[in-house]
């Protein structure tokens, strides 16, 4: 059975925060293969733009100049199609034609070749190797650009099921620790009417250092009941915090400034204090020494650079050099043709570094993230906990268990 496309079709939709989306359909012998391009909230100066300066209807419009050119080519062609876009826009961010597009057609395409071939998604990425599951990473309470004022500043709190042997049980852990962090949040504020940030964590009336302690709290309280490891992960959005003028971190709910210095050491602070597994963005995003050093000083921790990489190979062979970080977030929209991520992915694995698959705030209840994070032998997919478009990823894991499975946990060092 051929894969090659036979017709494209493309709308704008909207994403989980209500805001306009491009969707696109790919049409290969009959199968209609879809994909929506998420959006993020907190995003990279480096990162992919979504839509020409048009916006939205200008994306669609481009698409409707170039969509022929497609018409023929294999879909399952991954490396193929990223070549091809970046012959029809040569700019280095996609600011003719749209990033958003480019991750929606490209997607869609192997979401059809998927389906007229019978072969699953993650094994068309992937190819025929031995395949365990990610560790999904959840975010359980919220902050700065994800939750708005009165929240912390610190962006994400995070649960990580590092003990877990089967994917369901680290998937119904993080819920777990979902549920026991309101209680916690409860008990502290009784008035706490139940709001939620734009990735489904909670968003409470606290500052940074009691949402540490009510989730360090609730992982343990998790991990005595389940009887396996859950730890503590932190999101900073550092990029978030940096105010270039006067090169220092505002925390603006505690009132205080940190300097690079005073920053590094706080994250330090933390990571002795709470033992997180996994710390992503704790400096701005050209921060390369910094991360270096932090990189060097935290040895039980993963030091992740997501604004500082924003899925670029070349932002993330500069890292290298200097050994800045041991982890990388993997968002495909960040640089557009999912070709493109994938070699981000395989030069990340071939020095070391650990891959997080990631969401974004922004999302459609598409499945594809759970294909990509096992294609690509990710050791985490960051996927939130609640919410369907959240959900739709986490049970695709499961589903994929049970068709294609089982599967081990990933292996990776704790």
């Amino acid at each position: 059975m051929g894969t090659e496309i036979r017709d494209l079709k493309a709308r704008i939709v909207f994403n989980s925060r209500g805001e306009k989306a491009f969707e696109a359909d790919v049409i290969v012998d009959g199968f209609v293969g879809r994909a929506c391009a998420p959006a993020g909230a907190s995003t990279g100066a480096a990162e992919a733009v979504a839509f020409p300066p048009s916006g939205p209807e200008g994306a669609l419009q481009a698409f409707k100049e170039y969509s022929r050119k497609l018409v023929g080519f294999k879909s399952d062609d991954i490396v193929g199609l990223a070549e091809l876009f970046h012959q029809i826009d040569q700019t280095p961010n996609f600011c003719k034609i749209g990033g958003a597009a480019v991750f929606a057609i490209t997607v869609a395409s192997v979401d059809a070749a998927s389906k007229a071939l019978g072969v699953p998604m993650f094994k068309l990425i992937g190819g025929e190797k031995e395949y365990g599951h990610p560790f999904p990473l959840g975010n359980v309470l919220g902050g700065g650009k994800h939750a708005g004022p009165g929240s912390p500043d610190i962006q994400e709190f995070l649960s990580l099921p590092v003990g877990a042997k089967r994917v369901y049980d680290a998937i119904y852990a993080n819920i777990l620790v979902h549920k026991e962090v309101r209680k916690l949040i409860e008990k502290k504020d009784p008035s706490f009417s139940g709001g939620k940030g734009d990735e489904g964590a909670w968003a409470p009336n606290l500052n940074d250092l009691e949402a540490l302690e009510i989730v360090y709290e609730a992982v343990n309280n998790v991990s005595d009941k389940l009887g396996f490891k859950v730890k503590m992960g932190i999101d900073f959005a550092s990029s978030s915090l940096y105010n270039p003028e006067t090169k220092s971190y505002e925390y603006s709910r505690r009132g205080v400034k940190f300097s690079r210095s005073e920053q590094i050491n706080f994250v330090l602070s933390i990571i002795d204090k709470y033992s997180p597994a996994y710390i992503e963005d704790p400096l701005f995003e050209d921060d390369f020494e910094g991360f270096s050093i932090l990189t060097r000083e935290s040895k039980r921790t993963y030091i992740v650079g997501d604004d500082l990489f924003v899925t670029n190979t070349n932002r993330l062979l500069e890292g290298v050099k200097i050994g800045a970080g041991n982890g990388v977030i993997l968002k495909v929209n960040q640089v557009g043709p999912l070709g493109d991520a994938l070699n981000f992915a395989k030069t990340a694995k071939a020095n070391k570094y650990v891959v997080t698959v990631s969401h974004r705030s922004g999302e459609s209840v598409d499945f594809h993230l759970a294909h990509i994070a096992l294609g690509v032998s990710g050791e985490i997919m960051k996927s939130g906990v609640v919410g369907g478009e959240r959900i739709a990823k986490l049970n695709e894991l499961i589903r994929i268990d049970e068709f294609y499975g089982p599967f081990k946990m990933i292996n990776l060092s704790w």
